[in-house]
């Protein structure tokens, strides 16, 4: 095996110079993303850096002959340069049994680090310290986020969490003023950044327990710490002292926590219908104790037994009626092909029990004074109508927007109970969009508009600029009512959407593959037990030979979120509906109450998961 030389001693600064050396540029390591096969799929990475020899030009967002191949988690202004250090090198050779570290096809930038480093170690470099390198200015902006690649690049799968947890993540490097470095130039540190908190500090305080609230406000006076990490430490004060979960990775932890575990027997004691397609159910406690509120814009999944003989089916529906009742309502619009739907349709009686979970989900109506904006296609009318009535009960003096879309009159769900809760709040406007009328429909009395609820009808209403808006229907609505809002100068964090079914994947680096349907497994099925993925309508039992409800759920092509693998990210966390499960490996800090990080979960029983 062949190894890089060992770099020289630190020596004292030229003659003249006024700041000591606090490194030295051991490695200068680059290369360009590349396609590499791994559990079937192909990978799209520039994880594989080598050692160059010579000078190289260091530019604002790269290092001549480097590249990236996710630009949303790697790369860019304050991710342009990743460092590691030869003492890490040594630490993980003896942590993880890997003489090979450091040598061959495991030298330096096996960590895909763009400069290996003598000295910097993270529990001393401190976020917005400045260095020179050679004839570059740069500035530390953040610790390194942790993903999957490098673990996928060295062979070992729980690297991403070693690295946060031994508190040796390295970190990335903004570039202040472009020029040339090599190997063998002298680090000299020209400023310390404010607030001195190390890059060992800063990680921990997002991934591990605690997130410290006074901490957390120092971390925020660093003007030099990245956006991304800003944003994720400003979450974590959003949240109160005692919350469950990680705030500062995923908005799951945000949401309010369910009321109850698993399901609860309830007892249908009336069924309405609300339009030719659409019923509401209005659903009371069976054991008749106190119902808790659930907030406006929620859901709930519902658990149905078609069959007597068969498993019962899973789906879920926003709550379509009043907080603080003393029932639930679901409105259960009929698809052609809908099991569920049409059992609710043509079999379900009132007096019937069913099963709930408790409700869920962040499409909440926020409190505030500005203007709201309730837009709607077809059945995706529940969750804001939810949201009209608690602003009606409230008799708030927000100025209402209610904008609906449907086919026509016959279509058209609540009519009379929008227009009714319209009344009682003092500035509200409604537009309702007919796309097919019919003969009988008048306009400017069953609806105001006719066509399609679409970008060019907001463009010509005058959206305040100022509104938080709430938008469901179909996904192809969604994204193009979402765009035209920010065209029309919404601020994007001010426009929540509510995805019915699966939300779209995360799957970091992963090229894009055909989409299939979920679906069993191949091969002989296992022995439980059951796993149901509520959202995709599936139910499957468990097999030993996979290792994760993740690992799982992708083998059925269940739409998945996730990027470390092993419990650090929480990119993966969804609610967990009924079951319980243990880790391996353990997560760095758990999930909030009542959800799970599928990529390290295996059952203890029966699951039921929001996916």
């Amino acid at each position: 095996m062949t190894r890089a030389a060992p770099p020289e001693p630190l020596t004292a600064p030229q003659p003249g110079a006024n700041l000591p050396i606090s490194g030295r540029l051991v490695s200068v390591n680059v290369g360009l993303p590349r396609d590499v096969e791994w559990r079937g799929r192909t990978v799209h990475t520039g994880i594989w850096k080598r050692s160059v020899d010579g000078p190289h030009m260091v530019r604002t967002l790269n290092i001549d002959g480097d590249g990236q191949g996710d630009l949303s988690g790697h790369g860019g202004p304050h991710r342009a340069v990743l460092v590691y250090q030869l003492d890490s090198y040594e630490y993980w050779r003896d942590h993880l049994t890997r003489d090979d570290l450091g040598y061959g096809e495991f030298g330096y930038g096996a960590f895909g680090e763009n400069f290996t480093v003598e000295g910097l170690p993270d529990d001393e470099v401190c976020i917005g310290d400045r260095y020179e390198i050679g004839g570059a200015l740069f500035e530390v902006s953040q610790p390194r986020v942790t993903c999957y690649r490098v673990g996928l690049r060295l062979g070992e799968p729980r690297l991403p969490s070693l690295l946060v947890s031994h508190r040796r993540p390295g970190f990335y490097l903004r570039v202040l003023r472009e020029g040339v470095v090599q190997a063998g130039d002298p680090i000299v540190k020209v400023l310390n950044g404010p607030e001195r908190m190390t890059v060992a500090e800063i990680d921990a305080l997002l991934y591990l327990p605690g997130h410290d609230r006074d901490a957390v406000a120092r971390a925020l006076r660093i003007t030099a710490l990245s956006p991304g990490w800003e944003g994720s430490f400003r979450s974590l004060l959003t949240v109160e002292a005692n919350a469950t979960g990680n705030a500062g990775l995923t908005d799951s932890a945000t949401e309010p926590a369910a009321a109850w575990p698993g399901f609860r027997p309830f007892r249908v004691v009336g069924i309405d219908r609300e339009s030719d397609t659409v019923l509401s159910l209005r659903l009371a406690p069976d054991d008749g104790q106190p119902l808790p509120a659930a907030a406006a814009g929620q859901f709930v999944a519902l658990c149905v037994t078609i069959n007597k003989d068969g498993p019962p089916t899973i789906r879920s529906y926003s709550l379509s009626g009043p907080a603080g009742r003393s029932e639930y309502r679901v409105s259960v619009k009929r698809e052609a092909d809908g099991v569920v739907s049409t059992f609710v349709h043509t079999n379900l009686l009132a007096g019937a029990v069913l099963e709930l979970a408790a409700p869920r989900g962040g499409f909440i109506l926020e409190a505030g004074d500005d203007p709201v904006l309730l837009i709607s296609a077809g059945i995706g009318a529940t969750p804001v109508l939810a949201m009209l009535h608690a602003l009606a009960d409230a008799r708030s003096a927000r100025e209402v927007w209610w904008l609906h879309g449907t086919r026509n009159s016959a279509e058209h769900a609540f009519a009379a109970e929008v227009r009714s809760l319209l009344t009682r709040l003092p500035y509200s406007r409604s537009d309702i969009c007919y796309s097919t009328a019919l003969s009988t429909d008048q306009l400017g009395q069953d609806y105001t508009h006719r066509g399609r609820l679409d970008a060019d009808l907001l463009r010509r209403l005058m959206i305040p600029p100022n509104a938080h808006a709430y938008i469901c229907g179909p996904k192809g609505f969604m994204d193009d009512i979402r765009s035209a809002l920010m065209g029309l100068g919404l601020d994007p964090g001010g426009v929540s959407t509510e995805i019915f079914g699966a939300r779209p994947p995360i799957t970091p680096g992963i090229v894009a593959a055909p989409v299939t349907s979920p679906h069993p497994p191949f091969g002989d099925p296992g022995p439980g037990p059951d796993i149901t993925f509520a959202r995709s309508g599936l139910t499957v039992p468990w097999r030993n030979d996979i290792t994760s409800v993740l690992e799982l759920a992708e083998a059925c092509d269940v739409p998945t979120r996730w990027s470390c693998r092993t419990g650090i990210c929480h990119t993966c966390e969804t609610g967990l509906l009924a079951g319980t499960v243990t880790y391996d490996p353990p997560p760095i800090d758990p999930p909030a109450d009542g959800n799970v990080l599928i990529c390290c979960a295996v059952p203890g029983e029966d699951l039921v998961i929001d996916l």
